[in-house]
Formats: structure tokens, sequence, C-alpha cells
């Protein structure tokens, strides 16, 4: 179901009543499919998170440089950029179960070889360089896969429940992978993090295998043919319920999610802490970031006009954690900060999802996954310099007043579009800030 053009337009998905009494928060784990699915995935997820904040440190200790750091998050979110369209082609075109299989075991390949070369003594920058571009390689095709195959176990009514709760395991995953991280760090060094995380892909491996196919839901299949890859950049260039979305989320992603070269600079540069306190501040982040997915969770239904204003918000907690003057409020604020970055993804993710038709929702995703991931390779390096060269609070500022900037700027052409007017009064105690139609403004005035 589409929505209207406006920022203010009805839900991209208003629930029956039959699917208002029965979602509940975790009403998608009732699938027996996707909980096998959900059960994998927090085992994988914890040992990405424990694999991810140990390369991050690791680089660091190699080079010395957030802009390193950087570098190495460029790499892996590249092909993304390059190739990421032709993985949606793919993820219409095939079973997605049997993609995620292959994709799966080929992610634990890769942090196997990387714990062998770190567990060797024999690692060295260019060996993390290049199994993050591998990485990256994988995950053009796992991602829209995993993305779309969501719709598969649970169905439409349960659609956007499924897509909180996925964030709501990653963000799990991510409050117990990175406090494990630092101390497998500082105790027995980076190379068991990554054993771990290789080994943790047996996981989901195990649960797609003892699915049942007959249970999931029937998707009609792309079938080969020419001009498939145009026929998705068509099919989003005429909704702007699909475009403005994307869009934004795209300069979130290239500009406000670049936390890895943030944290690991605020803690070695501005407040001098180690490899443990690295882990709790990314643990604070994801306590935020789980909040907000289980808020989600438990809305009925998405709206523009939610996501554009959380994307100011984000902007306006980043900006002001750069320029907090103390490490207890900078950690404080990571908090908000997680939990409206968690909002601003699942409310994009979901609304995009359900506003696409299934046949093409491999490739819309994969567009979308393109636009919010494959910035990276552009704004990891770029405000990783700017963080070397300036210091992390001029770093992290840029990243906020860029998403608030495109915030702003997108919600009035979205207002626009629906002939819509920003209306600031004072409710219930509290200022709201909506938009609505011109006609209704006049009629009040």
């Amino acid at each position: 179901m589409s929505t209207g053009p406006g920022a203010d337009s009805a839900p991209v998905h208003q629930p029956t009543l039959k699917t208002r009494r029965r979602g509940e928060t975790f009403s998608s784990l009732g699938v027996r499919n996707y909980r096998l699915f959900f059960s994998g995935a927090i085992v994988s997820n914890t040992g990405t998170w424990m694999a991810r904040i140990t390369q991050d440190w690791l680089v660091l200790s190699l080079t010395g440089s957030a802009a390193a750091v950087g570098v190495t998050t460029a790499l892996q979110f590249l092909p993304m950029l390059l190739f990421g369209l032709y993985g949606g082609v793919i993820a219409d075109r095939y079973p997605k179960r049997r993609l995620l299989m292959i994709s799966q075991a080929a992610l634990g390949l890769c942090g196997l070889a990387l714990a062998a070369l770190t567990l060797s003594g024999s690692v060295q920058v260019w060996h993390v360089y290049l199994i993050a571009f591998l990485l990256g390689m994988v995950t053009v095709v796992d991602n829209p896969a995993r993305q779309s195959f969501v719709s598969e176990m649970v169905g439409p009514d349960r659609l956007r429940n499924a897509v909180s709760l996925n964030s709501a395991n990653f963000q799990s995953a991510r409050l117990v992978g990175p406090a494990v991280a630092g101390v497998l760090i500082a105790g027995v060094g980076s190379g068991w993090a990554f054993l771990i995380n290789g080994l943790s892909f047996l996981a989901p491996l195990v649960a797609l295998w003892l699915m049942r196919p007959g249970e999931l839901h029937k998707v009609e299949r792309a079938p080969r043919g020419k001009g498939q890859l145009r026929e998705g950049l068509r099919y989003v260039a005429g909704r702007p319920d699909l475009i403005w979305p994307i869009v934004l989320v795209g300069f979130i992603g290239t500009f406000g999610f670049n936390f890895p070269i943030w944290l690991t600079a605020f803690s070695s540069e501005v407040f001098h802490v180690g490899a443990g306190t690295y882990g709790f501040l990314n643990t604070l982040m994801a306590a935020g970031s789980l909040a907000g997915a289980l808020l989600a969770a438990r809305r009925g239904s998405t709206r523009l006009r939610m996501l554009v204003i959380a994307a100011g918000v984000f902007g306006a907690l980043e900006i002001a954690a750069a320029l907090s003057p103390s490490f207890w409020l900078f950690a404080l604020l990571l908090l908000p900060i997680g939990m409206i970055g968690l909002t601003v993804n699942i409310t994009a993710n979901s609304a995009v999802q359900m506003a696409t038709d299934p046949v093409m929702r491999g490739r819309v995703m994969s567009l979308y996954m393109m636009v919010f991931a494959g910035g990276t390779p552009i704004g990891a390096p770029l405000l990783g310099w700017i963080t070397d060269t300036y210091g992390a609070r001029v770093g992290f500022a840029t990243g906020g007043l860029v998403s608030l900037t495109a915030a702003a700027t997108i919600g009035l052409i979205l207002a626009r579009i629906g002939h819509l007017k920003l209306s600031l009064r004072w409710r219930h105690g509290h200022p709201e800030v909506r938009f609505v139609p011109r006609e209704r403004l006049a009629t009040a005035a």
C-alpha cells in the first residue's frame, strides 16, 4: 500500500483491527520460521559486533589514525555503492533462503581468515582492508536478500513488527558484543574475538536449514530478463513516498552514522580512555538503540512526518554530544542518539518496504541499502580526515549538522509536494511540530 506524497500523509501501513489485537511487541516470534531466523541472528550479530569493535581498535593500534579506521569502514561499504543494485536483482531472481545460506557461510569464512592472521601474529593493515572489502562484496547480496526475506517469513501484517524486532535483535547483540570484545582485547588479544565471530555464523546456517519452506509466504520471483535494474530505478523515481525517505537516509548514513571514527577518536584523543571504555561507549549507544527498536515494534503505523522529525532530532543530538565538555555528559547523550538513530532507520526501512510491490522489493531494498550504507565510502574517509585534521569534536559536529540540514530540507520538500505548511503550537504543556494542509491553517486563522 502506498502513501500519499506529503510529509503528513496517511500511514504507510494502517493495520486491521485483527492486526492491532495481536500487535504486541514480540508478535512475529509466534511464526516458527522467523523464530529460528531471530535465534540464529542474535548469535551471529553478537559475533559481528565483537568483530566490528575489534577491527576498529586493531586498525587504530596498527596505524594510530582515525582516517585509517574510516578507510576500513569505507572499503567494507564500497561494494554496496558499486554493485548494490545488482545484488537486488539477484535477490529478486533467486530463492532468498538459499542465497542467505551461501552468503552467511562466506561471511563466516571471512571472519575465520582474519582470526588466523591475527592469532598468528602476521596481520597487517592491508589484510584488514582486504577482508573488509570481501565482507562488503558478500553483503551486496546478503543485505537485500535478508531484508526482503523477512516478508516471506512473517507476511505483510507482521512486516513492520518483524523489521523492528530485527533491529532490536541487532542492538541487543550490540549490548553484549562490544563489552565482550573489550574484555578479550585487553585480556587475550584481538584474534580470539575474530575467531568467535567466524564460528558464530554456524547459528544462522543451522536456523536456515531447519526452516520449513512450505510455511514461507510465496512471493513472485522476477524472471531473467534485460532491463530489470532500470525497471527498479524507474519504479522508485516515480514514487515520492519512496525516493525522499531513501534520499534522507542516504545523507544520514553517509554523514551521521560514522560512529566507529568518532568513538575511537573521542576515546583515544579527547577523553584518553582504553579499549574497555570504548566498548562501554558502544554499549551505551546499543542500549539506546535497543530501546528505540522496541518502541518501534509497538507502533502500528509509519508516517513520513515521524521520519523527518526524528532525523532532525538525531542531528541536533550529535551536535550537542560533540560539544559536551565532560565524559559522562558525552556518554549519556549516546543513549538518545542510539534511540533516535534507530527510529530513523526503522521508520525509513519499514516505510519503504510496505510501500513497495513484493516483486520489486529486492531491487528497492538494494537501492535503499546502497544509499544508506553505500555512501560510507564517501563519508567515512572525508569525516575521518576532518576528525584527524580539526579534531574529534569538529568531525562529530559536522556529521550532526549535515543530518540536521538534510532533515529540514527534505521535510520542506515533502511539505511542498503535499501542499502542507509547518505548524508550531503549544499543546498539553509542550511544543508540537506538525505539517498540516494549507487550507486548514487558513480556516484556523
